[in-house]
């Protein structure tokens, strides 16, 4: 029996290991974000100043694990056999839940995860033991902390709505504070602004940074509680008198002082605070199995018999563990490409100015957006109007064409970016203090979901999006709860019933799963890098210009060659299940084709002067691709439609046909291919008679259908669909013509301009 509770032991430290992966990849987001979207420092410089808070912030822990021993359950009314299917349980969830939330690359809270987890899988065997022992439902109340839970997701709910309004207030000020007085004015709000920044920064890391460093006596915390006006007064007495000797004494720019402060400070009180969200639950597994074993050898005291009340004691964790974590964290913090995905997610989401949208407008964000810009014209009509326009100058940021590589560029300003890691410290510092629960990626996220607001970073370009984004994400924390209240629920269960057979494959599948998410990553992400789409001021001579149409000429051509071979061999065969997986392909091409023609301003904004003339033929090569991605739809859709309505099947003759023009149009286009990825161009002019002559063949086949409704053909359906194949199909062929004539013209032009 021992072994088998040494073996939980073993797979929930290694759970542990891939938990802290998996927690810092998302949590990475919180305090790398401000000063990743503003390019403070280096991404390297960001990231070592990252490491020292979060590596400081592990090593001086206190460790102490209070939420995975009692915070959330009463540990006196579980045994310690029944506490170790429960942390087993919340473990595998754990690690399965955020790394599906990497995956998404979408932030959510480790914090509000491991506490549905906990009161999931507590609420479960509580149940189980109820059942067992025929009492009422009503005593689950008493091996439950309900009224923290329910603390906890009243501060949740709380948080939410206070962190947006006040980030959105704080930027709206600050920003009138630094752009309406322009340069004369910013001189003198600059030292100041940014000393009300570090004082905040600096209260944070004394109140909430360093509140689980075990070297700080408990005696400072309260001293800290009890004078915040003190304290306060005396880091702004401080830090105005040094902003204003490294405004105007020297050449560093004290706003990127700020940025970097504040994220070590976020770092810091993530690894000091947050550390019992990843091994929490395995130092409690460890400090119960002690207890156990030791009344076990004295006693005999059965795993079944032995009640955890010790485990409400406070026992710091050893400080190997802590050290272990913090560097484990740090390793993450400069490996983990996953964590780049979902700091990507925010910064997309905060970027002023257009951006490659990942979230789709829904019914909602519109009814939001359209509610605000009334809510806007309202407020117009109340104000006065040379009111409104000192208000509208004050947020005229000047537009800064794009550099050579655009993602590359700053997503918003220092300003901003020093603005959310105070407010964020400021909430955050003001809650530890109250004593009220919060997520810090709850806070730090609405924080920068409100300043963008505020900074006109939603304009009425991307404001539908990135609304539907900040609701995409919400939805996201409400599913993490209920998510992990579940399933921990159900694995608990599972182990309770199927104990160390239970315990063998949930782990072998969660390893499965974990693999299987690798892969598929992997997998997204090189076919991201490999998908020759045009990036925003890329495209800048006439040589780019050929040489990107030819990549998605030949790529579309590739694509639609294959659909259009499946769409007829699944319709031959009736195949309803294989037609209906196209449409997952025809949708995947069509975002291609409408992502390529999203990014036209930009080409056009983008090009030289000698360049420009080559505008129009781009946009007709991407007008052209259009064209034949929809003929391609339309086939597929009809195809689609007649066999899922169950008609008859089309003749021997029409499926042989329709085959042989399948077949021709395949080589065509393989030649097609062949001939652009060479960059030589030298079959175009045969392919394009060659596509002229099976334009003619395909109109043949349309007479001799009508020649066939006047003699033999029975079926209407049959003939509506034959007839949509050949006349999408003679559309797409003449698509694919025009496409190939323009492409040459404009070719041989340039070569002739060359020459001369």
């Amino acid at each position: 029996m021992e072994q088998f509770y040494v073996f939980m032991l073993a797979a929930l430290f290694l759970l542990a290991i891939v938990d802290l992966v998996v927690g810092v990849s998302n949590d990475a987001v919180n305090f790398l974000n401000s000063a990743v979207g503003s390019r403070a420092a280096s991404f390297r410089t960001i990231l070592i100043v990252a490491s020292l808070g979060v590596a400081i912030g592990a090593f001086f822990s206190s460790g102490l694990m209070e939420v995975a021993r009692q915070g959330i359950f009463n540990p006196w009314q579980f045994t310690f056999d029944q506490i170790m299917i429960l942390f087993m349980a919340v473990m595998i969830t754990d690690v399965l839940l955020l790394d599906l939330f990497n995956s998404l690359a979408l932030p959510t809270s480790t914090t509000v995860s491991i506490v549905f987890e906990l009161l999931g899988a507590s609420m479960a065997i509580s149940a189980i033991k109820i059942f067992n022992s025929h009492d009422n439902l009503t005593k689950l109340s008493s091996a439950l902390n309900l009224d923290n839970a329910l603390q906890i997701i009243m501060g949740i709910l709380i948080s939410i709505f206070l962190s947006f309004a006040i980030g959105a207030l704080v930027q709206w000020f600050s920003r009138l504070l630094f752009v309406s007085g322009f340069q004369k004015r910013t001189k003198f709000v600059e030292p100041i602004f940014s000393a009300v920044a570090l004082t905040s920064i600096s209260y944070f890391i004394l109140i909430k940074g360093l509140k689980g460093v075990a070297i700080i006596p408990l005696s400072y915390i309260e001293f800290a509680n009890q004078h915040t006006m003190l304290i306060v007064l005396g880091l702004m007495g401080f830090f105005t008198p040094l902003c204003f000797v490294l405004e105007f004494f020297s050449r560093v720019n004290i706003l990127r002082v700020v940025v970097l402060v504040g994220t070590f400070a976020l770092a810091l009180a993530f690894a000091g605070n947050d550390l019992v969200n990843f091994i929490g639950v395995p130092i409690a597994a460890l400090q119960s199995f002690d207890l156990w074993q030791t009344s076990y050898l004295l006693n005999g005291t059965l795993a079944s018999d032995y009640t955890m009340e010790a485990l409400s004691n406070h026992v710091s964790t050893p400080i190997y563990f802590l050290v272990i974590a913090g560097l484990i964290m740090v390793i993450t913090l400069w490996w983990s490409k996953k964590a780049r995905s979902v700091m990507k997610t925010e910064i997309d989401l905060s970027r002023s100015g257009m951006v490659d949208e990942k979230f789709n407008a829904n019914v909602l964000s519109r009814f939001i957006v359209r509610m605000s810009l009334n809510l806007g014209f309202g407020f117009k009509m109340l104000i006065p109007k040379a009111v409104y326009n000192w208000f509208e100058s004050s947020f005229v940021i000047p537009e800064v064409a794009p550099g050579k590589d655009a993602d590359n560029d700053p997503a918003f300003d220092l300003v901003r970016a020093s603005v959310n890691l105070m407010v964020a410290s400021i909430l955050i510092s003001w809650a530890t203090t109250m004593k009220l629960p919060l997520s810090t990626t709850y806070v730090t996220f609405m924080v920068a979901m409100g300043s963008s607001l505020a900074d006109r970073a939603w304009g009425r370009e991307s404001a539908v999006y990135r609304v539907a984004g900040v609701l995409n994400v919400i939805g996201g924390w409400i599913v993490t709860a209920l998510v992990a209240l579940l399933v921990s629920g159900l694995l608990a269960v599972i182990i309770y019933y199927g104990r160390l057979t239970a315990v063998v494959i949930l782990l072998l599948a969660t390893a499965g799963l974990l693999t299987r998410s690798f892969i598929a990553y992997r997998r997204k992400q090189k076919i991201t890098k490999e998908n020759l789409k045009m990036e925003r001021t890329s495209l800048i001579t006439i040589n780019e210009i050929i040489a990107t149409s030819s990549d998605n000429i030949s790529r579309v051509m590739q694509q639609i060659s294959t659909l259009y071979s499946e769409v007829v061999d699944h319709l031959g065969l009736l195949d309803l299940k294989k037609l209906r997986r196209t449409k997952k392909e025809l949708l995947k091409l069509e975002s291609e084709v409408d992502e390529l023609k999203d990014e036209i301003f930009y080409f056009v904004k983008s090009l030289d002067e000698n360049s420009v003339s080559a505008s129009k033929f781009y946009i007709l090569v991407l007008d052209y691709l259009q064209d034949m991605v929809q003929s391609i739809g339309y086939i597929r859709k009809s195809s689609y439609e007649h066999v899922n309505n169950n008609h008859q099947k089309l003749k021997f003759n029409q499926i042989r046909e329709i085959k042989r023009i399948e077949v021709r149009l395949g080589e065509l286009y393989t030649r097609i291919v062949i001939d652009i990825d060479s960059n030589e161009f030298k079959d175009l002019d045969q392919i394009i008679a060659d596509k002229k002559v099976l334009f003619e063949d395909v109109s043949g086949l349309i007479q001799k259908q009508v020649d066939r409704i006047r003699t033999s053909e029975t079926s209407p359906k049959n003939t509506k669909l034959y007839f949509s194949l050949l006349l999408e199909t003679k559309d797409l062929i003449q698509a694919t013509i025009n496409l190939l004539t323009l492409f040459k013209e404009f070719n041989e032009d340039y070569k002739n301009i060359q020459r001369l």
